[in-house]
């Protein structure tokens, strides 16, 4: 059992490092990133099409990785 949470722990890593790196960049600079921070924080942000796909795998990637993180954790 543990050795599967590990494998899938891994497949998941990967899947999730695949997406972040085929997202684009929000802004570049420190303003860009104050403001870009903003405007994702009070939904000024009007992701569509493949970006918001992108963002939703990511998401969903995110929680099953930390799901699977700690349940490898326990298991071991």
């Amino acid at each position: 059992m543990e050795l599967f949470l590990q494998v899938l722990l891994v497949i998941f890593s990967i899947g999730l490092i695949t997406v972040v790196l085929l997202q684009k960049g929000k802004s570049a600079g420190l303003s860009g990133a104050i403001s870009g921070g903003a405007e994702h924080l009070f939904g000024k942000s009007k992701a569509r099409g493949m970006d918001l796909v992108l963002q939703r795998v990511t998401v969903a990637l995110a929680a099953g990785f930390f799901i699977l993180a700690i349940a490898v954790a326990v298991v071991s």
